[in-house]
């Protein structure tokens, strides 16, 4: 009983999001269900600037998540398989960006910015230089957890078979690690496509998902609103769902 309402603690909101997508709503009460539209989904640009708001946020998105994802899994290959001077204390030291409140880390950013004479210049690539640089140690944290938890005798046994360090890596070690890389990419996208905080303090008058319902609350937020948080959601279950499938044919193909 008890794992049931935590489930429903955690996925009644989620419920709550898609049933407000269909709201039509007769006053400026925005979160009294009034009837039901499908006018919402019909219409999802409908809000001014809130489309291109999305696209956006899904640019920067995908954009810190690449560079976050690739220098991130290389400096969790480093960590890992490498022993250098200051090692122990870059272990300690990736820790950090995920210790510190949003509000510590993006006033830090924007000092920076104003400091290398960038304080006019805030805008997209700004927000992509800080989300960069708060997806890294998740990244990092993720892949060499992975890396950590893997059998190095698979990686022996391949070469012991002549295979030579790039087959050993791109058949053996690469596919092994490659779901902890698929997880850290799909974290950082979700960090940065949810970051309001950092990205506020270093947007300049560029306007991300997550300003704009911040902005449209003071009036009253629109249920397009709640059309795309369905959207993504919809889209999360289906990554995490097909790559659990694919991890258990695999797991069958190999049994």
């Amino acid at each position: 009983m008890l794992g049931l309402a935590v489930l429903a603690y955690t996925f009644v909101p989620i419920a709550v999001v898609v049933l407000m997508s269909f709201n039509a709503p007769a006053s400026r009460n925005v979160y009294q269900f009034d009837g039901f539209t499908l006018d919402n989904w019909l219409n999802p640009c409908a809000p001014d600037g809130m489309c291109s708001a999305v696209g956006r946020s899904i640019e920067i998105g995908l954009l810190s998540t690449l560079v976050a994802t690739l220098l991130g899994t290389l400096a969790a290959f480093a960590l890992v398989r490498h022993d250098f001077v200051g090692r122990s204390s870059s272990n300690l030291l990736i820790f950090l960006p995920m210790a510190s409140p949003e509000i510590v880390m993006g006033s830090s950013l924007l000092a920076l910015f104003v400091a290398s004479g960038l304080g006019g210049q805030l805008g997209f690539w700004t927000i992509f230089v800080a989300h960069v640089m708060f997806c890294l140690s998740f990244v990092i944290v993720t892949v060499r957890s992975r890396l950590a938890g893997m059998d190095d005798n698979l990686e022996q046994a391949a070469m012991d078979l002549y295979a030579t360090p790039q087959q050993t890596f791109w058949r053996v070690t690469f596919p092994l690690v490659f779901p902890g890389i698929l997880g850290a990419a799909l974290l950082s996208f979700s960090l940065s496509f949810d970051d309001f905080i950092i990205t506020n303090l270093n947007a300049g008058t560029t306007t991300t998902f997550p300003m704009f319902v911040w902005g449209a609350a003071q009036r009253g937020v629109p249920m397009q609103v709640n059309v795309v948080g369905t959207v993504m959601f919809v889209i999360s279950v289906l990554i995490v769902v097909t790559g659990e499938v694919n991890s258990r044919r695999r797991q069958r193909a190999l049994a």
